[in-house]
């Protein structure tokens, strides 16, 4: 029997009680015989009644006269007045003022109001909790539905990520038309994960699939189902599915789901949380009970995929992972055409010279660039966004912003431009590094004191040991700089010698490049998916201590070589080092193109040593 069917029955007996209850009380009525109180005073006189019963403002009693007595009952009135009213030979009765609704609202008024003071101050709290609209709506889903109308996004505003566009178009696809789609025996895919760094475009993804679909899509983030109160989550995951499926076909997107679908118990110093334990659960529960024909798609996206449930990602729940990755050069540009359509550009910017300088910008982050140029360019009145501008805005993203306020004394103003034109010669000098952009003494960002830029030719996916080597005597120079010129060594290479020494125990740990050691894999690559390493909490050393002295003796050794390298280069150029660094403390900034005219005016070099800018 279904709830409608309950409620009516409930309504029937509640009115058939109530027609009995009525029919009882007219039969009671018309059993008593209400008398005028004239004619009580004169049926007493003369003895006519009996088995009388006196109350605040009745008397009943029964009629003697009648065979078999007749129960009746008269309203009192006061003896003066009936006195009076008896000698003027009248007919008269007694009567009373109806207290039932002065006494119900002298109840129910009170209550109500208290009640509504209650709920309103319930409901401030709820709201500076984030609980939304009040008691009853706390177990509701609060997902946003959308159609196509409200989020005017598309796939042609979606740039720089082809293939997981294509993977999604085909999901759009087949809530149109799941006939052609299903001709096979194919199915739609239950769940499409999508995963990438910050910034690479998987929320504008998701509503260019709301866009596109013309299918309600639900959106809602991973921490909006966690509350305050105990089974919140898991009952506001049931409403969130009950509400799509009465919708189907329709899309469901849940943002940083790694809120919610932390994986179970790998985490143990941080404490456990059954809340998100039975909100998971739920989650994994409706997961299963997805009907493939009903046309309803679930769709999530984190940056975080290392750390989910295992059960959220096998196969019948999370079909399908996409991987949203940051843009090669060409998927750059495509990025950079989307939103330079707003600003004004001057003659001779290309969105392909743009994307030369910014390799492992996210979509986000090139938004970012063209704002923060388009923003330079009015602060200085200018008619067009130059090139200029865009270099600068790189500069202020990468490096910081300048700090012309923070006053260095000479001699430290001497040792940064020793150590940034270190680092710039050196790089100049040996093959395969990145280029050189520009080198700075301007003070930059919180603790740097001065900075060197350099930008890749191109994207690079492999290094070889070789190249690896090159970057730490670049890493280096600076440093060997500082001991050639001033035979000092200064805290300013500190971040200098942490990288260094990262890449030099990656090559005896990971990468098998130390011949002593061998082709072997001493340490576990950290989890590095997205570009940020996670913290790792209690690992094991899989090697002796013997290994381990090994380990340390032969990342010293490879530091000490691209030190002692960096050293004999800027050693071999030390007239050259003293002239860049000169013509760098007199105008702060040198441009590559500077420092290739500054090279060109040095002394013969050798023969391939030189690397063209």
């Amino acid at each position: 029997m279904d709830k409608k069917t309950q409620f009516h029955i409930w309504y029937a007996l509640a009115a058939l009680f109530g027609i009995v209850l009525l029919q009882f009380a007219l039969t009671q009525m018309e059993q008593v015989q209400v008398l005028p109180y004239s004619d009580f005073k004169k049926l007493a006189a003369e003895g006519k009644v009996g088995d009388l019963t006196v109350t605040e403002h009745y008397i009943r009693g029964k009629l003697t006269e009648a065979q078999p007595p007749k129960d009746f009952v008269t309203t009192r009135v006061e003896p003066a007045v009936a006195d009076e009213l008896e000698k003027l030979g009248v007919t008269f009765s007694g009567g009373t003022e109806s207290s039932l609704l002065r006494d119900i609202l002298s109840w129910i008024v009170p209550v109500v109001v208290f009640f509504g003071l209650w709920m309103l101050v319930f409901r401030k709290i709820a709201e500076k909790q984030g609980l939304g609209g009040g008691f009853m709506t706390i177990g509701k889903s609060r997902a946003k539905v959308f159609v196509e109308k409200d989020t005017k996004v598309t796939f042609a505003d979606v740039a720089g990520v082809d293939e997981a566009k294509a993977e999604l178009i085909e999901i759009v696809n087949f809530l149109k038309d799941p006939q052609s789609y299903g001709r096979l025996g194919a199915h739609m895919p239950k769940g499409i994960l999508l995963v990438g760094p910050p910034g690479t475009g998987k929320t504008l993804l998701a509503r260019a699939v709301a866009g596109e679909a013309n299918v309600p899509f639900f959106s809602i983030s991973g921490s909006e189902f966690v509350e305050l109160f105990v089974g919140v989550g898991a009952a506001r995951v049931r409403d969130l599915f009950e509400q799509a499926r009465a919708a189907a076909p329709a899309i469901i997107f849940i943002d940083e789901l790694d809120a919610l679908g932390r994986a179970r118990g790998a985490f143990p110093l941080s404490g456990g949380h059954d809340e998100k334990e039975q909100t998971l659960n739920q989650l994994l529960a409706e997961l299963d009970g997805f009907d493939p024909t009903s046309g309803l798609v679930l769709l999530a996206a984190t940056n975080r995929p290392e750390i989910l449930d295992p059960a959220l990602l096998r196969a019948g729940r999370f079909d399908r992972q996409v991987l949203v990755d940051r843009p090669d050069r060409v998927g750059r540009v495509q990025i950079l055409n989307v939103h330079l359509k707003k600003a004004k550009l001057a003659p001779g910017v290309q969105p392909d010279d743009i994307a030369a300088l910014t390799p492992g910008f996210t979509g986000a982050d090139l938004a970012n660039l063209v704002n923060e140029a388009t923003l330079l360019a009015t602060r200085r009145n200018a008619p067009a966004v130059t090139m200029e501008d865009f270099t600068a805005a790189i500069e202020r993203i990468v490096a910081g912003l300048e700090k012309r306020n923070r006053l260095l004394n000479p001699q430290e103003r001497k040792v940064v431009a020793h150590h940034e034109i270190g680092h710039a010669l050196v790089a100049l000098t040996l093959p395969g590094t990145e280029t050189v952009h520009k080198v700075s003494i301007i003070p930059r960002g919180i603790g740097s004191l001065g900075y060197t830029i350099q930008r890749p030719t191109e994207d690079r996916y492999l290094m070889t040991r070789g190249e690896l080597e090159n970057r730490m005597a670049v890493l280096l120079g600076g440093r060997a700089a500082e001991r050639l010129i001033f035979d000092e060594l200064s805290t300013g290479a500190a971040d200098d010698l942490a990288k260094a020494t990262d890449i030099a125990r990656s090559m005896v740990t990971r990468f098998g490049m130390d011949e002593g050691l061998g082709q072997v894999a001493l340490d576990e690559a950290p989890s590095t998916f997205l570009g940020v390493q996670a913290p790792q909490f209690g690992m094991t050393r899989r090697y002796s201590e013997q290994t381990a002295r090994d380990i340390d003796e032969a990342v010293k050794r490879l530091v000490e070589q691209a030190f002692q390298r960096a050293t004999d280069i800027l050693q071999q150029r030390r007239t050259t080092l003293e002239r860049m660094a000169a013509r760098l403390l007199e105008t702060e900034t040198l441009t590559g193109a500077d420092l290739k005219a500054l090279l060109e005016d040095g002394p013969p070099r050798e023969a391939g040593q030189l690397r063209a800018i």
